[in-house]
């Protein structure tokens, strides 16, 4: 996969869609607690279902469920399958890849320059 977004979007339901999109984790501890916890802040911030897939598994987690994130063990080198369903699906998964490729907005919050 290229890591491209995937819509799908039902006729005459232009809010209401599927979307998918892979990214590799960069950050440099994988998804510890802040990270987790910036990612399913921002997964809550949509009204769609957001899930996520690590390292080609079959198996998809809350993506807005911190216990799950955490959980997971998501290391630097990681792939994300981010999938979302619903409204706002396509800006939801935009954002999210967005915010794995920014390594989480902590350079920004901490002061650091990449």
């Amino acid at each position: 996969m290229n890591g491209g977004l995937r819509v799908e979007s039902r006729e005459g339901e232009q809010m209401h869609a599927s979307c998918q999109t892979e990214v590799e984790v960069k950050h440099g501890v994988g998804l510890h607690a802040r990270p987790s916890v910036t990612f399913t802040r921002l997964a809550k911030s949509f009204p769609c279902s957001i899930e996520v897939a690590i390292n080609g598994s079959d198996l998809w987690l809350n993506g807005k469920s911190i216990i799950k994130i955490m959980g997971a063990r998501i290391r630097k080198g990681s792939l994300l399958r981010i999938r979302a369903e619903g409204i706002l699906a396509e800006e939801a998964v935009r954002a999210l890849k967005g915010l794995v490729e920014r390594n989480f907005d902590e350079e920004k919050k901490h002061g650091r320059s990449a």
